[in-house]
């Protein structure tokens, strides 16, 4: 499977977990010319800017700790971005990693 094929099939996998776990889905692949955001949804009030990471094996470490802080940056300007672009003011927002293993969808909320 080639990587764009495998990265979609991760996010459809996302997006069904999301939705079975009541969050609105807004966006997905939110592109800007300063990156992109895999997707953004709504639970409750609150905005979630997802990274989605899929892994088959965890030999080379957790699906999470490939969000490293350039990375992390990164989405936080493509955020501030989406928020203006789309009028959300003084919205709660939340920046998470849904990391998908063999074993499952882990939902892992990260304060950056």
């Amino acid at each position: 499977m080639n990587t764009k094929r495998f990265g979609e099939k991760g996010e459809n996998i996302a997006t069904a977990y999301l939705k079975k776990n009541k969050y609105k889905i807004l966006d997905r692949n939110y592109r800007t010319k300063l990156g992109e955001i895999d997707i953004v949804a709504l639970k409750g009030k609150t905005i979630c800017f997802v990274e989605v990471k899929y892994r088959t094996t965890i030999s080379f470490g957790l699906p999470r700790e490939s969000v490293t802080i350039t990375k992390q940056n990164k989405i936080r300007r493509v955020a501030q971005q989406y928020l203006l672009e789309n009028q959300m003011y003084d919205v709660p927002v939340e920046f998470d990693v849904l990391e998908i293993t063999n074993e499952g969808c882990n939902l892992i909320l990260q304060a950056f």
